[in-house]
Order: structure tokens, then C-alpha cells, then sequence
């Protein structure tokens, strides 16, 4: 489950602790009555625990914690947690409708806001992300770019990865999106990008950790899926809300862009219509 720090904490928000760090199965799926009674303490004292904790109440905890257990079992033990699926494709879509309403949770408005005018005022965005997170990466790079911010994506490791984080400096942006298990390279070239002077942008499933650690803007999304993967789907609508919100900054810039796009469109011949 991981180490929570106690220092600081009640007696009684230790009780809670000892609780969580003892019981690493129910307490995801447990709520704060179920916690509050393990650990002979009322409800409240559950929540001003998390609060304690770095997090904004029960709810944020709990998804932390439900992470981090995740992160400790093989994705055959996944396969088996998640158990077998009547309506596969109804449990996915009703997983994902709990993952979006976590990221709303997770997320304040000025969190959201401060990684937007990061991007929008951004000399150059170098966007990271591997595997299934490279899906929503590249969705930021392709339409960013069509609204004529100087963004590219990365998804090569080793010295391609060295290459792209070589040539930021002041004013740039290093947007890194990985959950579940954090990515060293991804990790190490997010703390590189901020020693030479640029700003990083982390889109992570965890508050607490290394990843976390190197971001100067955060934003907290759930990833879990049905079956043994990981869902990029609230990390997709967190893109699109980004990239809207860039529009937003530069509204005459991106319509701009947006005409000289559809334009090469044409004369390119790429659509049939």
C-alpha cells in the first residue's frame, strides 16, 4: 500500500492510518463509517485525516489508494480483482463515468486554470507519453499544433527522449502523462526539462511520489479499466479541456491557424469530400 506519513497526526488520525496501511484489499471499497469503525474513531475524524494527509477528503485518499494497490499486483491478479464481465462493454463505459466524476473531484479550478496558462504561455511544449498514454499525448500535440502552438510529442525512449528534453530551456513546457506505473524515463526526464529552466506539467493518477514531485502544475486523473489494462479515457477528456482552454488564451492565433490548416487540407487533397 506504501508508507503514510504520520508525522503531525492525532492519535486518533494514527489509529486511521494504522488502519488503511493494515488493510490494503477493503480499504479501497471501504467507506469513511466502515474506516471510521475499524479504527473506534467517528467519521469525521476520516476525513480530517486525509485532509492531514495532503488530500481534499476521504474520496481523493481512497483512489490514491486503490492506485497504489493496483500498482502492487501482476496484471493477471487484475484480471482476477476485476472478476468476470456480464456487459464488458457497459461496466467499461460505467468504470470510465466513475473515473471522469473522480478527476472532477480531484481537480480544483485553479489547479486546472494554472496548468492552462502554463501551455498558453509557453515559448515550446514538448508533450511525453508512452504505451496507451501516448494516445492522449498525441492528441495534445496534433491539435495544439493545428492552433499553432509550437507542441510536439515524444514517444521514444533513450536518446531520442535525451534529444527532445536537450533543447528546452526557459519558457518551455514539459507536459508528462502516465498513470499506473510511473515511467523511470519519463520520471528522470521531467526532473532533467525543470533543471534546465523549463516548467513541467504532470498528468498522473497519484498525488504522492516521485512523478508528482517533479511537476510545477498537477492534475489528478483515475485511470483504472475493466479487465487488466488501464483507461485513458478521463486523461483524454482532461486534454480536451487543455487544449480548449489554450484556444481560449489565444482566440485570434488559433482561428488563424485553424484557417491556414483547412486550407492546406485542401490543397494537399487529403479529404474526399
Amino acid at each position: 500500500m506504501g508508507v503514510l506519513d504520520i508525522t503531525g497526526l492525532t492519535k486518533a488520525q494514527q489509529r486511521v492510518v494504522s488502519v488503511i496501511s493494515r488493510n490494503p484489499q477493503l480499504v479501497p471499497f471501504a467507506d469513511t463509517a466502515d474506516i471510521a469503525r475499524r479504527a473506534d474513531v467517528n467519521n469525521s475524524t476520516v476525513v480530517r485525516t486525509a485532509q492531514a494527509l495532503g488530500y481534499s477528503g476521504w474520496p481523493d485518499l481512497q483512489r490514491e489508494l486503490r492506485a497504489r494497490y493496483l500498482l502492487r499486483i501482476t496484471s493477471e491478479d487484475t484480471l482476477i480483482e476485476h472478476g468476470r464481465h456480464r456487459s464488458p462493454m457497459h461496466e467499461a463505459l460505467e468504470r470510465d463515468i466513475g473515473n471522469l466524476r473522480q478527476t472532477v473531484d480531484a481537480n480544483t479550478s485553479s489547479e486546472a486554470q494554472a496548468a492552462i496558462d502554463g501551455l498558453a504561455n509557453a515559448k515550446r511544449i514538448l508533450v511525453l507519453g508512452v504505451g496507451s498514454f501516448a494516445g492522449p499525448a498525441n492528441l495534445l500535440a496534433h491539435l495544439g499544433s493545428i492552433m499553432g502552438y509550437t507542441i510536439a510529442h515524444e514517444q521514444r525512449a533513450g536518446v531520442h527522449l535525451a534529444s527532445a528534453i536537450n533543447s528546452l530551456g526557459q519558457d518551455d513546457v514539459v507536459v508528462v502523462i502516465n498513470m499506473w506505473r510511473a515511467n523511470k524515463q519519463l520520471t528522470l526526464a521531467a526532473e532533467a526539462a525543470r533543471a534546465m529552466g523549463a516548467s513541467a506539467l504532470v498528468i498522473t493518477d497519484m498525488r504522492n511520489g516521485r512523478l508528482a514531485a517533479a511537476a510545477d502544475q498537477l492534475l489528478i486523473v483515475p485511470s483504472e479499466g475493466v479487465s487488466f489494462f488501464q483507461s485513458v479515457t478521463a486523461a483524454t477528456s482532461v486534454v480536451y479541456g487543455l487544449l480548449a482552454g489554450m484556444e481560449a488564451a489565444h482566440p485570434e492565433r488559433s482561428r488563424q491557424a485553424l484557417r491556414r490548416t483547412q486550407q492546406l487540407w485542401k490543397d494537399l487533397d487529403i479529404y474526399l469530400d
